[in-house]
């Protein structure tokens, strides 16, 4: 019995925020290329991208204090904080354009306002809030941020973390009103709607294997979940964006640019609130500073979400550990990801990062009792019989080979092989929020000679494409004044 052929100019594998913004990009750039998406499990963004597996902060750096790092001479680089709003910036101009042209529908199903806050207590901590507001406020892309330091005026504004706090120990906030909360489940779902349109979405179909073929295509052997059933995808381009998936789907891809990657899987805890009375007095996302040592993704907050128009909220995260590299993996995707050609930067990372694991230790040993004291430090009165604990997504780290072994990246890296016929995204941060510019690379990367020719198309539908924001204060305004338009979040109120 012959063996069903899916043939399709592109193939996305995984149905998550990152293959549904490249498969509506590719759609308006070339409306007559077929695309066809593959999804293990049987639902979209159901990993990471779904609402209750990330924090669903917009990331610009608004308020996140990893980006913004005090220097050795106690100053502090802002440099990764601008980058990093440019991005979110570019992802906001393309959900404009996508609402504008009836790609994506009513705005508040996915994204909504909220404060984006920096807070910090401490004589030293603020002083480093001051010198981070001097140093953002003076880019047009942080106009409008606030330094907080009377009492009285956090209290207004921030009445749960107010409430019993001692503020003979000095506070300090860095507020930005116009942050936003994204429900990424929500945005791939209507991304993945269009791309269906004209598109296949394959539910309940997992990639199992990758073979390139002889004249630069390749092929793919899927199995039906449902049904046992065993297909092939015959495809010119293939987009990785599995998640915690994607390494080992590149490994077996066998590409050069692969080698030598691996990943170091961590797994996030929150505290969910359960008590609407506490919900309904806190409206912002607030993030305070890591403990000396710990990893970036460990930064405490206290999120406002919003999820089909209802209010929540969390805490967290805490870092949690699983060799798994998927929440549906398995515990053999870590020991199955070892090759020889990764095992010297894995052992070298293992060796050099033992801040990382004594961090990683401590957390896991933590008991409920100190789980709610790290969240009495933004909450004075928390009370654990308000709090539900909830585990987020599985992030999969970059480990990459340098000379010196291997290092450890905070980053998502776009892996390209060098014909373009085929890409993956590895790594978690800042993940979704940079979806557009990231699947932006991969078209830069893959269609060299078609991306120029696009660049018309793209001006279009992002009007800052190839500038700096930063460095354009007019264009600047005019962006913001459209995509918060377009987006419906200058017509609204922070819930």
């Amino acid at each position: 019995m012959s063996q069903t052929v899916i043939k399709t100019d592109v193939a996305l594998i995984g149905a998550g925020i990152m293959s549904a913004t490249l498969g509506a990009l590719i759609r308006r750039l070339e409306p007559t290329w077929s695309v066809s998406v593959f999804e293990r499990l049987d639902a979209a963004a159901a990993e990471s991208s779904d609402p209750w597996n990330n924090a669903g902060t917009g990331h610009s750096a608004l308020c996140e204090l990893n980006y913004t790092p005090k220097t050795a001479d106690g100053d502090v680089d802002i440099t990764k904080a601008l980058n990093i709003n440019e991005q979110f910036q570019v992802s906001r101009q393309f959900w404009a354009h996508a609402v504008d042209n009836g790609i994506l529908g009513d705005p508040s199903e996915f994204i909504n306002p909220i404060p984006h806050v920096s807070f910090t207590h401490g004589a030293d901590g603020v002083e480093y809030l001051r010198k981070r507001y001097d140093r953002l406020s003076a880019s047009p892309l942080f106009e409008g941020m606030e330094y907080i330091t009377d009492p009285g005026e956090f209290a207004d504004r921030l009445p749960l973390m107010a409430a019993g706090r001692d503020f003979s120990d000095p506070v300090a906030l860095n507020w930005f009103t116009d942050g936003t909360d994204v429900d990424f489940g929500a945005l791939t779902q209507q991304l993945l709607n269009y791309v269906g349109q004209s598109g296949d979405v394959y539910f309940g179909h997992s990639v199992t294997n990758l073979t390139k073929q002889s004249d630069g295509s390749w092929r793919a052997k899927v199995t039906n979940r449902r049904t046992g059933e065993k297909l092939t995808i015959a495809a010119k381009f293939v987009f990785v964006g599995a998640g915690g998936g994607a390494l080992h789907l590149l490994q077996k891809s066998g590409i050069a640019e692969a080698k030598g990657f691996g990943g170091f899987p961590v797994s996030g805890e929150f505290l969910r609130c359960t008590n609407p009375e506490l919900i309904e007095q806190h409206a912002a996302k607030v993030y305070g500073q890591a403990a000396v040592g710990a990893p970036p993704m460990s930064v405490p907050h206290l999120d406002t979400r919003v999820i089909n128009h209802k209010q929540g909220l969390l805490f967290g995260p805490y870092a949690g550990w699983s060799p798994k590299f998927l929440k549906s993996g398995s515990i053999t995707d870590l020991p199955f990801s070892v090759k020889p050609n990764n095992l010297i930067p894995l052992l070298s990372v293992g060796v050099k990062e033992m801040s990382l694991t004594k961090s990683l230790l401590g957390e896991l040993a933590a008991s409920r009792a100190d789980q709610i004291s790290t969240l009495a430090d933004f909450m004075p009165r928390a009370d654990g019989d308000d709090w539900e604990m909830i585990t987020a997504g599985q992030r999969v780290q970059v480990i990459r080979k340098t000379a010196g072994g291997g290092s450890l990246e905070f980053v998502a890296a776009v892996i390209a092989a060098a014909d373009g016929s085929i890409a993956g995204l590895l790594g978690a941060s800042p993940g979704a929020s940079t979806a557009v510019p990231a699947m932006l690379s991969v078209l830069e990367q893959c269609f060299p000679q078609q991306y120029q020719a696009w660049t018309p198309k793209l001006t279009e539908m992002i009007p800052s494409f190839g500038q700096k924001l930063a460095d354009n204060r007019d264009l600047f305004g005019q962006v913001w004044e459209w995509t918060s338009g377009s987006l419906r979040l200058s017509a609204r109120h922070a819930v």
